[in-house]
């Protein structure tokens, strides 16, 4: 005899609604200031001139402009460098 119950399936758990990740402006639109640049989650993409990150790593412009985006190396901890993208209002 089995001393712990069949578990059963579950079908129908897997239903909330997505997060709405992503970049919102791309390279060459026009912001003003304050408007969400990108929402991401952990700083996948870095904040460069003209713009800021705040608690939830979203960035956002902190002046009107042109979104631009640009590669650039990173240093981590270690000091080993890695490629970002830095996001930029010009």
């Amino acid at each position: 005899m089995s001393h712990v119950k069949a578990g059963g399936s579950s079908k129908n758990v897997h239903n909330n609604a997505g997060a709405r990740l992503g970049v919102k402006r791309f390279g060459g639109q026009k912001v003003t200031a304050g408007q969400v640049l990108v929402r991401q989650t952990g700083s996948t993409k870095i904040a460069g001139d003209g713009t800021y990150m705040s608690r939830n790593f979203t960035i956002h412009a902190s002046k009107d402009g042109i979104v631009a985006f640009k590669k650039v190396k990173k240093s981590s901890f270690t000091g080993r460098t890695h490629p970002r993208t830095q996001v930029v209002v010009e």
